[in-house]
């Protein structure tokens, strides 16, 4: 170690090259590195979603869910399969293993999907698997005023999606919502009776009257030609023309209309509106791509006149808050840092060269990220938050020791060179324990790991960069200042040194204290509830009008206008955004939307009480009687199902299903803490069904009647003048009003034209809205919603409940949701800790090459768990995963000082007894180590009284852990660590201090024999 400091002083200007090379490179790499809200990260899940207008639930389960379940039963790493089968749509969600190549996943789903044969009318499936990098930069709404032609409009959708397409770094731009032109035909059921026309005649109008063909080649007039063909569709009134009997024509039975239809409602501020998302393209800087799109919004408004983009949502204006807010806590933490070093050295000399060592970890920091891909975003910029109090550690006990030296010795280089490599072991040791906690952060699973790597390898690279910083740049700067300059002499604290030589001599009292605290501490946290993370930033609100599942669409619509028009007149709100029903854009994200339920996302002013604003909202809901209405805070990343427990029942079949689950949620309910259970099988749907004699009626003959009467047929198109195809639908001739209608309908049966009735007969049946399949089996879901601080209490009561039920053969109860998540977690970060205690273990024997003294320093883990316990029972922070991820950080935080400590003893004992070299030891190392935890503590205030990132492991629980543990750990360590060091050398020790009293009485009787010789001598 002694070379390699010395190689800094022999080159000087080559190391200050390098210093001004790295703090270029630095913020070089700080403009360069992409900015994201979260780091990439794979969600192990992949969602396949089929749309089939017209069939209801029963069908879709029958024809199109269970062929796809079959389908990828076989799909390798795949750990379950969730299906959900609704009005019109399919959905099966396929969970893998976390070790699964999820882009292989999804090349074998859509392999095996594409051998499914859909029915028809249903489209082919969309296969979606989501990442994180997918998380749109922008959701833009565009807006037109009443004058606009349709035709304006279509250019102007066409020339923003143009445009937001070719922007630069934008990898998608999709436009959702869309109206649609189409023709529409509506039956005269009276005008066809008259003329005699039946309804079948309207389905082939327009079969074979547009089109083209090549007849073939023939010679005129002495020239090869060709002979074609061609009729084409142009206008409403050529349709009108168009013949469907003898002297008949379409516009003698039928109404013909142009008019514009959408799948779903969207509206912003009470307008129809549509919606733009933008995603960014991989490796594009997602705060860049987000004001190239608020500038082309600024621009588009000025050239469309009539037209209005209002950008509803950017999470690249969420990425620039957490950045800003990081940075602040960094620089804060920083400033606190260099405050206790200038308090503890009285040295402005000494602090300046001290904290030199931050920019330079940072910009080095920087720069190494860059090279491994890491992109700039929450979590690693909490990873310069935690470690920058770190940063400095090691150059303060390096500039301390010079300090110290420089007190009583003569300045030289070589005293500066000595100095630095007196602590180089202690500081190398030191932070290689601190990094080796996150080396084993490869062995997590799936996106765990995909969140935690960036934050680890950024505190691994502060980490290393300021060690090398201390035994290169702090050695040459501190030889520079210091030259000439009289340093004031600190003493040890000689009253420190005989409270801890007390309790050296009374090893029972301390250690007694200590096994008390610990086992306190245990049993406090034992019977601790342990807490979801909080993801909610308040910055918008969502409110939810669910209706009963035979809620009709005219009832739904008037009553989600009624509720829009109450949110716009609403104090605090910047925009009110209202979408109900579904469309195909939303289905390729996998988003499907119940028909019934009206969903609002209200933008929340700043400084706007955005609880208090929920609240009011919620006084609403007598108003809806017959709707269940729900109003939320929401971040931007989602959420809500943080603190919630989902109990799976399976079974054989659906009745013992339903029956299992209706004990299961009789015995939840009472449950302490539980706020809400519900389950997806509570909503019911009248269900008609037409039971057909089939010695009467074919069956088949009898659903094809009926779908093209009741239901909206294509029967072809019209083509524009710019080549645009229209489709030509006709509308359902048969709308009946009441359930004696059915009865009425008339069919073609093999015996002429008969009443429905005289075929067949309808039978009445409430049927669930939505039909579940859990891996091709029957289930329900019993979602339970937990006070979210009480979690782990609601999770363990629930299982218990569910553990004591006794169910039918074959039914089967399974707890999951965010408690089992949460416990699995915990015991990953448990054995995370474990590898991570031995990785330190092993590199403290390395270093010091015995068994014992390591030993000594592992005992400061359980001191930093009473500290990190105290810290929670005194703020009342309730235990959380990032509480737990503090935790294992300061398994390699606390024992540095332990470190430095027993470095400075085993140094001593070649010279002194080992009580000696424990008092030395203390008094000489308790600055340095009490200015490094107090300089963690202090930047670490900032995540404290901070706000933290929605979504971020950096949070509030986190710092109060690991400053609770440090202090706390801090402290005992200088009395504890000595009273386990002397105990585990007792009987050196205890020989020592023998031969040393020994001597002691030796010297005293030769003294007291020279006393009495001497006068007789005279």
């Amino acid at each position: 170690m002694r070379s390699f400091i010395e190689g800094a002083f022999r080159n000087k200007a080559a190391v200050w090259l390098c210093v001004v090379l790295v703090l270029g490179m630095g913020v070089a790499s700080y403009f360069k590195l992409p900015m994201e809200f979260m780091p990439e990260a794979d969600n192990p899940q992949v969602t396949i979603t089929a749309i089939g207008p017209g069939y209801d639930a029963a069908s879709m389960e029958t024809l199109v869910t269970k062929p796809l379940q079959e389908a990828t039963a076989g799909i390798a790493g795949k750990t379950a399969s969730f299906a959900s089968s609704g009005d019109s749509y399919s959905q099966v969600n396929l969970s893998f293993d976390a070790k699964t190549d999820m882009k292989q996943a999804r090349t074998d789903v859509e392999r095996a999907v594409a051998s499914v044969q859909m029915p028809e009318r249903v489209a082919p499936p969309y296969i979606i698997q989501l990442n994180t990098s997918m998380i749109p930069i922008s959701w833009v709404t565009l807006t037109f005023d009443d004058a606009v032609t349709s035709a304006e409009r279509e250019d102007a959708e066409k020339q923003v999606l143009e445009t937001f397409q070719g922007l630069e770094g934008v990898g998608s731009a999709q436009l959702s919502g869309r109206p649609s032109p189409a023709v529409t035909i509506t039956p005269d059921s009276a005008a066809l009776a008259q003329k005699g026309v039946p309804l079948q005649a309207l389905y082939g109008v327009l079969q074979g009257r547009s089109g083209s063909a090549s007849v073939g080649e023939s010679m005129l007039d002495g020239s090869s030609v060709n002979l074609n063909v061609a009729s084409t569709l142009h206008d409403l009134e050529t349709l009108r023309k168009l013949p469907v009997a003898p002297g008949v024509t379409l516009g003698d039975v039928a109404k013909l209309e142009e008019n514009t239809s959408s799948e779903g409602v969207s509206r912003l501020d009470g307008k129809d509106a549509m919606v733009l998302v933008i995603t960014k393209a991989a490796g594009a800087n997602a705060v860049t791509v987000g004001n190239g799109v608020d500038d082309t919004v600024e621009r588009l408004n000025g050239e469309m006149p009539g037209a209005e983009l209002k950008v509803l949502m950017s999470t690249s204006k969420q990425v620039v808050h957490s950045v800003n807010s990081m940075m602040r806590e960094v620089l804060l933490g920083a400033l606190f840092a260099t405050l206790v070093i200038l308090v503890f050295m009285r040295n402005i000399r000494a602090t300046l060269v001290t904290i030199v060592s931050i920019p330079l970890s940072l910009g080095l920091t920087l720069y190494l990220l860059d090279l491994s891909g890491v992109t700039l975003n929450i979590l690693t910029l909490g990873g310069v938050a935690v470690a920058v109090g770190r940063l400095v550690d090691d150059s303060i006990v390096v500039i301390e020791n010079i300090f110290r030296r420089l007190q009583k010795e003569k300045f030289s280089a070589s005293l500066v060179i000595d100095a630095t490599r007196e602590v180089a072991t202690a500081i190398t040791a030191s932070t290689l324990t601190t990094v080796a906690v996150f080396l084993p952060m490869g062995l997590l699973r799936g996106s765990l790991q995909d969140f935690l790597l960036p934050f680890a390898l950024t505190v691994t690279y502060s980490l290393l960069s300021s060690l090398l910083v201390a035994l290169t740049v702090i050695p040459l700067l501190g030889a520079k200042l210091f030259r000439g300059v009289k340093m004031t002499e600190h003493e040890p604290s000689r009253r420190f040194q005989r409270f801890l030589e007390w309790n050296l001599r009374r090893k029972w009292l301390p250690l007694t204290v200590a096994v008390l605290l610990l086992a306190g501490s245990i049993g406090a946290y034992a019977v601790m509830p342990k807490g979801a993370i909080d993801s909610s930033d308040a910055s918008n609100l969502t409110v939810t009008l669910g209706f009963k599942a035979d809620a009709s669409p005219e009832k739904i619509e008037t009553e989600g206008k009624k509720l829009e028009a109450y949110l716009k007149e609403l104090d605090g709100q910047d925009y009110v955004y209202m979408q109900a029903g579904g469309n195909r854009e939303s289905a390729q994200y996998g988003a499907v939307t119940s028909r019934t339920e009206v969903t609002y996302m209200i933008g929340v002013k700043k400084g706007t009480d955005a609880e208090a604003l929920s609240e009011q909202i919620k006084e609403q809901a007598p108003s809806y009687p017959d709707a269940e209405l729900v109003a939320q805070t929401a971040s931007m990343m989602g959420g809500g199902g943080g603190s919630q427990v989902f109990i799976d029942v399976t079974g054989p079949n659906l009745a013992s299903v339903t029956e299992a689950a209706e004990k299961v949620m009789t015995d939840v309910k009472p449950i302490k803490d539980v706020l809400k259970v519900e389950s997806n099988q509570q909503e019911l749907k009248p269900v008609y069904t037409l039971q057909v004699d089939a010695t009467r009626a074919k069956a088949t003959d009898l659903a094809q009647q009926l779908q093209g009467m009741l239901n909206p047929v294509p029967v072809g198109q019209l083509t524009q003048e710019d080549g645009r195809q229209v489709p030509v639908i006709l509308q359902p001739v048969l709308k009946p009003q009441k359930a004696a209608d059915l009865d009425a309908l008339t069919v073609m049966t093999d015996n002429g034209p008969q009443k429905v009735s005289a075929v067949a007969k309808w039978v009445k049946e409430d049927k669930p809205a939505i039909y579940y399949l859990k891996d091709g089996k029957p289930y329900v879901r019993i979602t339970v919603s937990a006070e979210p601080s009480q979690l782990s209490v609601v999770g363990a009561d629930i299982n218990k409940a569910v553990a004591g039920l006794k169910l039918q053969e074959g039914v089967k109860a399974h707890v999951g949701g965010a408690s089992a998540d949460m416990s699995q977690d915990f015991a990953d970060l448990g054995m995370i800790a474990l590898i991570s205690i031995g990785i330190v273990y092993l590199i403290m024997v390395l270093t010091f090459k015995t068994l014992r003294a390591p030993l000594a320093i592992l005992f400061t883990l359980p001191l930093a768990a009473i500290g990190a316990v105290l810290g929670l029972i005194v703020t009342g922070v309730t235990p959380d995963f990032t509480a737990m991820f503090g935790a294992l950080m300061l398994i390699g935080i606390v024992v540095t000082n332990a470190i430095v400590l027993i470095d400075r003893v085993k140094q001593n004992e070649e010279t002194m007894t080992i009580r000696e070299a424990l008092l030395e030891a203390a008094g000489t190392r308790m600055r340095p180590i009490l200015m490094t935890a107090i300089a963690t503590v202090c930047a670490m205030l900032p995540l404290v009284f901070g706000s933290a990132e929605s979504g971020s492991i950096v949070s509030q629980s986190l710092a109060i852990v690991v400053i609770g543990g440090l202090v706390v750990a801090t402290v005992l360590t200088l009395i504890i660590v000595p009273c386990i060091y002397e105990l585990l050398f007792f009987r050196k020790s205890a020989l020592q201090r023998r031969e040393a009293a020994a001597g002691a009485a030796n010297g005293k009787g030769r003294g007291k024999a020279g006393a009495t010789e001497a006068p007789g001598a005279g």
